[in-house]
Formats: structure tokens, sequence, C-alpha cells
């Protein structure tokens, strides 16, 4: 196990948005300026650990999760083809600054889905056993899926399992039918990639017509996310689990609502679409 110091992805960091209501509140009404997902790209408040899990899965998390009582969501992720978790490492840590437990399947083939919900069910089966530093830590009940090519078809593959409450297809290969999401899905395509071509990406979000759906995609990004595209990511991924797990309103506001984030922010999205459930949530 090893742990990670905690850096800034930002050179100067935005207005801290994120602010999760307490349950039974009732939302206020939207503001007239939407939060964007560059506001989720500076650091949460926690140090990032990185260390084994079984021994398919390597896993991030909060240093201070054994010291407190606090439940946490969980991202359950697939690389590329070929791909190792170190090469998304940037995402992790950040994750586990904003209070995530990450479970990436060591494997640069996990299309099938299995690899990753084989992560989700090591850590729930760690919050149920005694003496497991994630005795009583694991949200169980917000969990998500997100990959990138291979990874990202694994990742809608498994999303059909009811153990997934989102998913985030990046980039996304065949793997998976997305009319078997049962929950709120958002894909992220490059206009610069011609190993997933956008075009593709835009078709398997048109397909996804029984679940809030959401597509984006980042300028000028090619298949392997280089520069700045990487921080714009991480930003995005961030906000989408912290409505979606947490129940963020401020995140809420970048994709949803009458002012979405990247629908503003065009240096960094060159398309942004929402299906009508995603228009209507």
């Amino acid at each position: 196990m090893r742990s990670f110091s905690r850096r800034s992805l930002l050179a100067t960091t935005t207005a801290a948005v994120a602010v999760a209501l307490v349950p039974g509140v009732a939302a206020a009404a939207w503001p007239s300026v939407a939060a964007t997902a560059r506001d989720y790209e500076k650091d949460g408040p926690h140090q990032p650990v990185k260390a084994a899990g079984d021994s398919a899965h390597t896993l991030y998390y909060p240093a201070d999760l054994a010291s407190s009582t606090a439940k946490h969501p969980v991202l359950i992720w697939g690389n590329g083809t070929g791909a190792t978790v170190d090469q998304y490492e940037l995402l992790f840590t950040h994750l586990a600054t904003w209070g995530y437990v990450v479970a990436a399947a060591n494997t640069g083939q996990s299309g099938s889905g299995i690899e990753m919900l084989d992560g989700a069910k090591y850590l729930i089966a760690e919050n149920s056993r005694q003496g497991s530093i994630f005795q009583d830590r694991i949200d169980t009940g917000h969990i998500a899926a997100a990959g990138h090519s291979q990874g990202g078809g694994g990742a809608i593959a498994a999303g059909a399992d009811p153990l997934v409450k989102t998913t985030i297809p990046i980039m996304p290969g065949p793997q998976g039918t997305v009319g078997a999401l049962h929950g709120p899905a958002f894909f992220v395509s490059g206009q610069a990639d011609i190993i997933v071509p956008a075009l593709y990406v835009r078709a398997r979000f048109d397909a996804c017509d029984q679940v809030p759906a959401v597509y984006g995609q980042l300028r000028s990004a090619t298949h392997f996310l280089q520069g700045d595209t990487r921080y714009r990511l991480v930003g995005a991924i961030t906000a989408w689990l912290q409505y979606h797990l947490t129940g963020d309103e401020a995140a809420k506001s970048v994709f949803y609502g009458p002012n979405p984030g990247p629908q503003q922010d065009t240096a960094a999205w060159s398309d942004f679409a929402r299906n009508s459930r995603a228009v209507s949530a």
C-alpha cells in the first residue's frame, strides 16, 4: 500500500460549488448560470491511497476512510484494450480525494463487464467482513460503472446489472447493450478519435432512450486523451458521480436544467446532447 500526496489539477482553483443537500430538502430553483465540469477539477478534501484489493483489482480510496463513519460511493472501472490501471490513475486518485472508493479491474480485457462487477462484489463483501478497513464504509446502493474503449463497452455491459446505478462509457467499444441500461448514462466521445469515432459513440447514445442519457464530445480529443483533455474529462466524471451518487445539486446543473455546463463550455466540449428523459430530469 502506498499513499499519494494530493495535488491540484488546476493552476488556480475555482470556487467550491459541490455541496450535497440533506436528503428530503427541496432543491432550489435552477441557477441562472450552471456549474461547469471545470468546477469539479479541483481536488476534494481527502488524501488518496492506492492499495491492492483482491488479485484482480486495484483500489483507490480516501486515507481517512477507516477513521470516519461515512459510507463511501463506489466506481468500478474497466481499462481499454491492453491498457493498465496506472494509465488512468489521474482519475482514480482525484475521485479518492472526493471520497470515492474505486475498484479498477487489473486487465486490458474487460469488455464483458464481469471483471468490473467482480470489483463491486468484492467491496460489498468487504463491507460486511469483520476487520476489513471497508467494514461498514461502502455505500452499496450507490455504485457506478465507467471505462474507456473496450472498458467503456464493459461499463455498458456492467450497467445492465442491478448493482450499478449509473454508467459512464468513455469512447466505448461495441460491448454491452445500451437498451439494457436501467440507470442514467453519460456517453463521452473525442472529436479527433479515429479508433472509436464520435459518430459511433453518438449512435450508441441515440439508441439509449429508456433512461436519462447525456452525450459529450471532447473538443480535439483523440482516443488516448492527451493534454488538458484529461482534466476536462476528470471534472465531468466527478460532477456526474457527485449528482448521481451523492445528490449534489450543484453538480446536477452541470448536465441538467436550462443551462448545462458543457453547452456553455465550448472551449472544452465540441458537441453536447441530452435525450428527452434527461431534458425533463
